[in-house]
């Protein structure tokens, strides 16, 4: 072996990132480094197996990672595995006689994780206050807004019993503003429902999924269904986080996953209350950072989750859809 892929092969063997080579079988046929924490396996376990035989779990993600790199595509993804992050990519290695290979190189980034979770609770303090004020706005929606202009809408109808007999011609024009105000009452409502969770522990979790429903037809093609079990009676506060969440999730699947049906099911099951928000569209790696647009939706239904003490848990794969699930586990 010449002195320079001597010192290649030392370069690999002694960097602090694990490397590997998978070939266009995908068996693994170079490890480098300290495959160990990465992989949960030694080099010596991997190298001539394929990636099914020996990453268990994780085999049909990493099936699916290795066909895009041998199809020429770079991923560049993040992985917490334990209490440990990882910064990793996986790329085409071509060779000089046409074959392509899949690369891989993983580093461990735990440190810099620090000031990215600083980051992510500066984040959602302000979605904290972001959520107070829009309970706010939604406060004077319902008390100021909507109740004057039921008010108005009652001083009207007087108006018009007044006048019926005496000028018919009035009491038409008294019909044509009611007319005009019903539709701005019905937006104030809507405004109020959309804004303010509080409103779901009035109307019950049933009853503003529908609404949702309403809403997001007005600019969805596709089949949207809601399916509750209507002998399910579910604390105010975990319905409204409920919402909340399902909210989130059927905004990020409209906005980015070019879906033709989206639904939405609530049950109760052994363990506990679960919802399930699934839609058939082109699914996602839910470790690549690429995918940077559902960063913020993502850590807004983390938020509602944690403040309900509710599990939360999203299954992707590209091309098959996406399920976001929340589940309250029912008290021991």
């Amino acid at each position: 072996m010449p002195d320079s892929a001597r010192l290649a092969e030392a370069f690999l063997e002694q960097s602090p990132a694990c490397s590997w080579i998978v070939s266009g079988e995908f068996e693994f046929q170079r490890v480098y480094g300290d495959s160990i924490p990465f992989f949960g396996k030694a080099a010596a376990e991997l190298v001539g197996r394929r990636v099914e035989q020996v990453l268990d779990k994780d085999a049909s993600v990493w099936s699916d990672r290795i066909s895009r790199a041998l199809r020429g595509e770079t991923l560049l993804l993040r992985e917490r595995r334990g209490n440990a992050a990882w910064h990793f990519a996986v790329f085409p290695i071509r060779r000089e006689d046409g074959a392509t290979l899949a690369g891989g190189m993983a580093s461990e980034v735990t440190r810099w994780s620090k000031a990215e979770q600083e980051l992510r609770n500066t984040v959602l303090s302000a979605l904290r206050a972001q959520e107070f004020e829009r309970s706010m706005f939604a406060k004077f929606l319902h008390d100021s807004v909507g109740q004057n202009l039921t008010g108005l809408g009652l001083q009207l109808d007087l108006a018009r019993m007044d006048v019926e007999a005496i000028s018919p011609e009035a009491c038409l024009r008294i019909g044509e503003i009611q007319k005009v105000l019903e539709p701005i009452m019905e937006q104030v409502r809507e405004y109020t429902y959309e804004l303010n969770p509080s409103a779901v522990e009035r109307a019950g979790l049933r009853s503003a999924l529908d609404r949702l429903a309403i809403r997001i037809r007005e600019r969805f093609a596709g089949a949207f269904r809601v399916n509750v079990d209507p002998f399910l009676k579910i604390d105010p506060k975990i319905a409204s986080a409920l919402y909340q969440i399902a909210q989130e999730a059927v905004g990020n699947a409209v906005q980015h996953a070019s879906c033709s049906s989206i639904e939405i099911a609530v049950k109760s099951t052994r363990t506990g209350l679960t919802m399930d928000v699934r839609d058939n569209g082109r699914g996602f790696d839910p470790a690549d950072v690429l995918e940077g647009s559902r960063g913020l939706g993502l850590l807004s239904m983390e938020h509602f989750a944690a403040q309900a003490g509710l599990d939360l848990s999203v299954t992707s794969h590209r091309g098959a859809g996406t399920t976001i699930q929340a589940t309250a586990l029912r008290d021991e």
